[in-house]
C-alpha cells in the first residue's frame, strides 16, 4: 500500500516558490490571485509503518527548522488545489533520489518513490481559470499530469488521489520488415506514420540503397531480406535536422536584386572555410574533436563547445535545456585527453514574450519557454558545480 509524505513550510516562513508562481499567474496569464503556497509530495510505493514514515520525514524529506511534514494532507485555507506529477515512464529525478535515500535509511527495498507538487491557490477564480493555470503554466501536458480540486469539494480525510505513475501493460519488442518498393504516396505515408520526418527525396534514397545489387548481396549473405524498422529508424535519426543539421549544410540559392548566389553549405562556406583560410597559429584543434581547442598561453589551452538545443527545449523547456547544457559540459571532458570545466555561457533566442496570437500545436508560449530554459540552464550548470557566468538574449 502506498504512503504519502507531504512537506511544506511552517507558518511564518516565506514560500519563495509560491510567491514567484503567484507573480507568473498574474503577469503571464492575467489571472488575479491573492497568494500561492506550495507543498512537496513524496508518494512511496511500499508497505511501511507510521514509525518508518516518521523517520523518513524527520531525517530525509523535511528541514526541521523551516518545514513540517505529515503523512496526512497538509492542505488548508485555499480556493483551489492543483497537484502536478510526472506521467508514467517519464524520468523523475527527485523521486529516484528519494527512493535510493529511503532505502539507505530504512535498510529495505522500495518499489518506487514518486515526486509531485501541490499548489494551494487563493483568489476568486473560476474552474476555467484553474484549468488555464494548470495546463498553461504549472504543468507540461507532454510529460506531466495533474489534478484540480475546488475547496468546496475538498475532503481532508481522503486528500488527493493522484494514481501511481507506473507503466502498465506488457510490451514485447518486435522487429518489423518494411517494403520500400512502393508508390511515392505510400513512402510519404510510411515516413509520416513512423515519424521518420524524411522527405520524398530521402525516402527514395533509402529505396535505391536497399535495392542496389551490392546491398542486396551483402544482406543475403547475412540472412537479411527486406529492411527492418530498426534500420530505417536509425537512418532517419542519423539524417534528422537535430543530428545532421541538414539546413545548415544544404545547398542554398540566395537571390536579390543583384543576382543569385549558390551557397554549398552555410557551415562549410562561412565558418569552416573561413577558419581554415585565416588559419591563426593559436588554433590547436578545430572541427575534428568533441570541442574546439585554442592556445591560451604557453601552459594552457582553452576548450570551448557550442550546441543548439531548439526542438527539445521548445517541447520541454526545463528538461530540454538541462539535457543540452550537461551535454555541452560532457564534450570538453571528452576532448583530447580531457579538459577541466570552468564555466558556462549561454545565448538565448526566443520569440517575443508579448506574443498574443495562436500558438502552433504542442508548443508553449515563448515566455514560458524562456523561463523553463533559464531554469534548466541554471540547474544543469550550478548543480554540477559549473556556474553560468554570463550570456545574452
Amino acid at each position: 500500500m502506498a504512503s504519502r509524505i507531504e512537506v511544506g513550510f511552517k507558518k511564518g516562513i516565506k514560500d519563495a516558490l509560491g510567491d514567484s508562481t503567484r507573480k507568473r499567474i498574474v503577469e503571464d496569464l492575467h489571472i488575479n490571485v491573492e497568494n500561492v503556497r506550495t507543498l512537496d509530495v513524496y508518494t512511496i510505493d511500499a508497505d511501511i509503518s507510521n514509525e518508518q514514515i516518521k523517520v523518513l520525514g524527520e531525517e530525509l524529506f523535511a528541514d526541521p527548522v523551516i518545514q513540517e511534514y505529515s503523512h496526512r494532507p497538509l492542505a488548508e485555507d485555499f480556493s483551489w488545489l492543483i497537484e502536478v506529477g510526472f506521467k508514467p515512464g517519464v524520468t523523475d529525478n527527485a523521486g529516484a533520489t528519494a527512493k535510493k535515500a529511503s532505502e539507505d535509511i530504512l535498510k529495505t527495498t522500495i518499489k518506487g518513490v514518486y515526486f509531485s507538487r501541490q499548489y494551494l491557490i487563493n483568489g476568486k477564480i473560476t474552474q476555467e481559470d484553474a484549468d488555464k493555470i494548470a495546463g498553461g503554466l504549472l504543468a507540461n501536458a507532454l510529460i506531466e499530469r495533474w489534478v484540480i480540486i475546488n475547496s468546496k469539494d475538498w475532503d481532508k480525510q481522503k486528500g488527493v488521489h493522484l494514481p501511481l505513475p507506473i507503466v502498465k501493460g506488457k510490451h514485447k519488442p518486435a522487429v518489423v520488415e518494411l517494403d520500400l518498393n512502393t508508390s511515392d504516396k505510400k513512402l510519404k505515408e510510411l515516413s509520416a506514420h513512423r515519424l521518420l520526418a524524411l522527405n520524398h527525396k530521402e525516402m527514395i534514397a533509402l529505396q535505391e540503397y536497399f535495392n542496389a545489387e551490392k546491398t542486396r548481396t551483402q544482406r543475403k549473405d547475412l540472412g537479411l531480406t527486406l529492411p527492418t524498422d530498426v534500420e530505417i529508424e536509425v537512418l532517419a535519426q542519423t539524417w534528422s535536422e537535430h543530428c545532421k543539421h541538414k539546413i545548415f549544410n544544404s545547398q542554398i540559392t540566395y537571390s536579390d536584386d543583384k543576382g543569385s548566389l549558390v551557397i554549398n553549405s552555410l557551415f562549410s562556406t562561412f565558418i569552416k572555410r573561413a577558419t581554415k583560410e585565416i588559419n591563426k597559429p593559436w588554433l590547436v584543434s578545430v572541427f575534428t574533436d568533441n570541442a574546439g581547442v585554442i592556445k591560451f598561453n604557453d601552459e594552457y589551452n582553452l576548450v570551448m563547445k557550442v550546441e543548439t538545443h531548439n526542438t527539445p527545449s521548445a517541447l520541454d523547456p526545463y528538461g530540454g535545456a538541462i539535457t543540452g547544457i550537461v551535454g555541452v559540459n560532457r564534450d570538453p571532458m571528452g576532448t583530447g585527453i580531457g579538459a577541466r570545466l570552468i564555466f558556462n555561457t549561454d545565448v538565448f533566442c526566443f520569440a517575443s514574450p508579448f506574443y498574443d496570437k495562436e500558438l502552433p500545436p504542442r508548443l508553449l508560449h515563448p515566455k514560458r519557454i524562456f523561463e523553463g530554459v533559464r531554469r534548466g540552464v541554471e540547474h544543469g550548470g550550478n548543480k554540477s558545480g559549473i556556474p553560468t557566468v554570463n550570456g545574452c538574449i
